[in-house]
């Protein structure tokens, strides 16, 4: 039996790694192998080494920390030698808040740090990672961490993107150290199980008055980049019905996409996020106009029909305009179920924690859905203050911090040290 975890310098640890990264707006801005990613990463594998964990990066900039198992335990032998693995991403959205990602991380390294520490070498190995990237907030391409650890990518498919300021993809990543040219071991590995402490980033536990948020599983996701063509021209010389506006085209797709979503109702939402016309000039009728397009739902077919009615609109829009239509779709991610067992073992140490719990989907995408398709995965969350995230207003309060982090190690515990 564990006894009592006392207060850990869990705040202190999410307040320190906050400062990598820390921008003007009062939020953290930390995206795929720029400078403040970078020094977060080796800051981060420094501290695991503090903490008694070996450290190591990968080729992708993934960074993992090891509490390796006693060479003797039989646990070691056959299929269970595979490692459990908790932990979650260090990049963030632009402007970000200091615990997305960030709490699973620290709550990792200090988990193993206090397993370490109360019961030694454990019977099987336990591993806490920093994901290089899930957000997708510097390159068209989410998850690329998990990915590339599960081998669902590799950078084939990856090296040519680029990102706003026209970095190649590769190019960063050899700026950054990595690569595979550079000394680490390729991304791809295999694992026992996978866990993964998150904030909720909704509201749902805080309004139900719940402890702890069990996923039971996650949406999918389609992501587009939707370009419309049209003729650039003086904006008080054109009238208006001899115009092929591309932004006046865009903004109609737009209205759709709101449209079409509401009539498929709840749990579908679909999100236009970006719109970048060209030139961008004020006196002049834009000449093309790119928009993103994020879709999601926790049934594959209805988030396939709902795209399916909003690129039908888009074409009707298009030809009405003598417009040009193109789309590229950056992701596709299934509906996930997370594992049943370990969704057991979870509910069973909450009521043992005496915490309330509730069992939930997920309506962000998270490591958690790449991962399952390769080993039992379980997700857990904690509250967020009024749902607030993706923002420097994101809070959620140590209480709450504690409460994820004590049923993270006893799940630990009793895969790492039970029998």
């Amino acid at each position: 039996m564990l006894p009592n975890i006392e207060k850990v310098e869990l705040q202190a640890m999410l307040d320190w790694l906050a400062g990598y990264g820390a921008d003007e707006q009062g939020g953290v801005t930390r995206l795929l192998y720029d400078h403040a990613w970078c020094d977060a990463q080796h800051a981060l594998a420094v501290k695991m080494q503090e903490k008694g964990l070996a450290a190591e990066f990968d080729q992708s900039g993934n960074l993992f920390g090891t509490l390796k198992a006693d060479s003797g335990s039989s646990v070691t032998n056959g299929e269970h030698n595979l490692p459990i693995v908790t932990g979650s991403h260090i990049d963030s959205v632009v402007h970000g808040g200091k615990y997305d990602g960030a709490y699973g991380v620290a709550a990792g390294i200090l988990a193993l740090e206090y397993l370490k520490q109360q019961f030694g070498v454990p019977r099987r190995t336990l591993q806490v990672v920093s994901l290089c990237e899930e957000e997708g907030s510097r390159f068209p391409f989410a998850y690329w961490g998990s990915r590339s650890i599960t081998g669902a990518a590799c950078l084939d498919d990856v090296r040519e993107l680029r990102d706003a300021a026209g970095a190649r993809f590769e190019d960063a990543m050899t700026q950054a150290g990595f690569g595979p040219d550079s000394n680490y071991r390729s991304a791809k590995r295999h694992i026992g199980a996978f866990i993964e402490l998150h904030i909720e980033q909704g509201q749902v536990l805080e309004r139900l008055g719940h402890s702890i948020g069990i996923v039971s599983a996650i949406v999918g996701q389609k992501r587009f980049s939707v370009t419309v063509g049209g003729e650039a021209n003086h904006a008080g010389t054109t009238p208006m019905i001899w115009r092929k506006d591309a932004l006046a085209g865009a903004a109609d797709m737009i209205s759709a996409v709101r449209r079409i979503a509401l009539q498929a109702g709840h749990p579908l939402v679909a999100t236009v996020g970006q719109v970048i016309p060209d030139p961008g000039v004020g006196n002049v009728v834009a000449g093309r106009a790119v928009f993103s397009l994020d879709i999601r739902h926790i049934q594959q077919e209805s988030m396939e029909q709902c795209w399916k009615q909003m690129l039908e609109a888009f074409t009707t829009i298009a030809e009405e305009h003598e417009l040009e239509l193109e789309w590229e779709e950056h992701l596709s991610v299934a509906p996930t179920s997370m594992d049943a067992r370990i969704i057991h073992d979870i509910q069973e140490i909450c009521l043992q924690e005496q915490l309330s719990s509730y069992l939930m989907a997920s309506g962000a995408g998270h490591d958690s859905q790449i991962f399952q398709s390769a080993c039992p995965t379980a997700m857990l969350f904690v509250p967020s203050c009024s749902g607030i995230s993706h923002n420097p207003l994101e809070f959620t309060s140590e209480e709450d911090l504690m409460r994820g982090f004590r049923v993270l190690v006893r799940l630990l515990y009793k895969y790492g040290y039970g029998s």
